[in-house]
């Protein structure tokens, strides 16, 4: 269990205790008194981009199952989850499911890639997410719908959901211990990375003209985008100056504008990292897990090994290199930004916060309440510096009960556009349609950040909501799951 003082969401029984919670950490969370329906709510305002008017405030954060088929397709278990997609009511899709731009970029070999096989079942992803839309809300006309495009990077597993098979960009004095990194593995060249950025181009082509309205040129969690961006110690036209580390972005970003000249480019984006956590040795017994505290670093200060970190505090966000980054965006007239933090493998307590940690991830250093309102605060200052952006705001899954209380004042208050949900929609599909048509909540249904749907899949599982969607918690892999955990439980 996490140690005291924290406080699980699900015993706090009304807004003012809620409230008077928060008070007591001393972060900063807005929050509105009682759920709004439409008309009335923030988060039933449509938002005009260019052209294209999106019905709601609600987006759906693109997520990887690690269940699609060996050769890249989409599997039954795929349509289901886009599917709920479209149920969910909410009117942006970003991204929808990370599509590898090749096999060997596959962060699992169950991930979806682009490929002229795969591309009839890429395009019914589309189809069915529509259908079900339409069936459930009445029209799909206001739906905004895109594809993120992805290289694992250093985090590729192509071949086994466990063996790592890295691509990295340079070497890193902390992750490539923390991940069992051989010293000799050669980086990338700068003629595999061009290789690599055609592929790009030939996957938003294809999303082009499946009907996707844009691509999502992902830049987070440590993936190959976002390691591009810390890369200054790579020598060459790659690394070093922050120009030659955005040359990716742009390389991309040219060949798309060529080849697919009617499609728009997003990018979701870690604005900031930290240096890599680990429990703490001191507290933790065997397999049960201690709180997190920093890897050492004492060795690596200035620390140039992350995007958007105090180098002198790695534990703190500097955001003079983001807002860098957001400069480029602009003059490359992108417009399209979700924005999340650090990554999954070596900062998840400010990634996504939770209360339960994964298997392989360390108890929360923090009220998970302070990562959340951490991300709400740094998207609030990029909103406010770049008002003409739409932005996703992501982290919002903690707040379980209280998630369209605070969504509603921080769309109200400006400081996001859209309110990004992922692990939500795993075990409550329909909680947009039901904020916005009912007012209230199924609490049975509500995420409690157990994290079993990445506790699965870093032990070779698919990933789901196990405790919450009778689909998942009846299949084979949630009874292999449930031994999984028990077995970690009583080491």
């Amino acid at each position: 269990m996490p140690p005291d003082p924290i406080r699980r969401i699900g015993h706090l029984k009304t807004v003012d205790d809620f409230r008077a919670h928060v008070k007591t950490l001393g972060i900063d969370l807005p929050c509105d008194d009682a759920i709004l329906t439409a008309p009335d709510s923030p988060l039933a305002r449509s938002y005009r981009f260019g052209a294209f008017t999106i019905g709601n405030r609600f987006a759906i954060q693109p997520m990887e199952g690690w269940d699609g088929e060996t050769d890249g397709n989409p599997s039954e278990r795929v349509f289901r989850r886009w599917r709920n997609f479209g149920k969910s009511g909410a009117r942006l899709i970003w991204g929808g499911e990370a599509i590898a731009v090749r096999p060997e970029g596959r962060a699992n070999p169950n991930q979806l890639y682009a490929a002229d096989h795969t591309r009839t079942g890429l395009g019914r992803l589309r189809e069915e997410l529509l259908k079900a839309h339409k069936a459930h809300t009445g029209a799909a006309d206001d739906l905004f719908t895109g594809l993120q495009l992805t290289h694992s990077g250093r985090f590729c597993r192509p071949n086994d959901k466990v063996r790592m098979e890295p691509k990295i960009v340079y070497h890193h004095p902390i992750l490539d211990r923390k991940f069992n990194i051989d010293p000799a593995l050669p980086v990338l060249t700068d003629g595999e990375i061009r290789s690599i950025v055609e592929d790009y181009h030939r996957a938003a082509r294809m999303a082009c003209e499946l009907g996707y309205h844009f691509v999502d040129v992902k830049h987070c969690h440590g993936y190959l985008g976002h390691e591009f961006l810390s890369a200054t110690t790579r020598p060459g036209p790659y690394g070093g100056p922050f120009e030659n580390r955005t040359r990716f972005l742009r390389e991309i970003v040219e060949g798309i504008r060529a080849t697919a000249p009617d499609l728009l480019i997003g990018v979701r984006l870690s604005a900031f990292d930290f240096v890599s956590f680990r429990p703490d040795p001191a507290r933790s017994e065997g397999r049960k897990l201690g709180p997190g505290i920093p890897d050492d670093h004492t060795g690596c200060l200035p620390y140039r090994y992350a995007f958007g970190v105090d180098q002198t505090r790695p534990t703190r966000p500097d955001l003079t290199e983001t807002f860098r980054f957001l400069d480029l965006l602009q003059d490359l007239d992108i417009r399209l930004l979700n924005l999340s933090a650090g990554s999954p493998y070596y900062t998840p307590h400010i990634q996504r916060p939770a209360y339960y940690p994964p298997s392989d991830g360390y108890q929360p250093p923090e009220d998970p309440l302070a990562g959340v309102a951490r991300q709400i605060e740094i998207v609030s200052r990029i909103k406010k510096r770049y008002p003409d952006f739409l932005i996703v705001g992501s982290a919002y899954s903690y707040l379980q009960d209280y998630l369209p209380h605070v969504a509603q004042q921080v769309v109200r208050d400006g400081k996001a556009d859209f309110i990004g949900l992922g692990r939500m929609v795993l075990s409550y599909p329909d909680l947009p349609h039901d904020v916005l048509t009912k007012g209230t909540l199924n609490i049975r249904k509500v995420c409690r950040t157990f994290s079993d749907c990445t506790t699965a899949p870093r032990n070779g599982l698919i990933s789901g909501c196990f405790p919450l969607d009778a689909f998942y918690k009846r299949s084979p892999e949630g009874t292999r799951l449930r031994e999984i955990k028990k077995a970690i439980q009583t080491e």
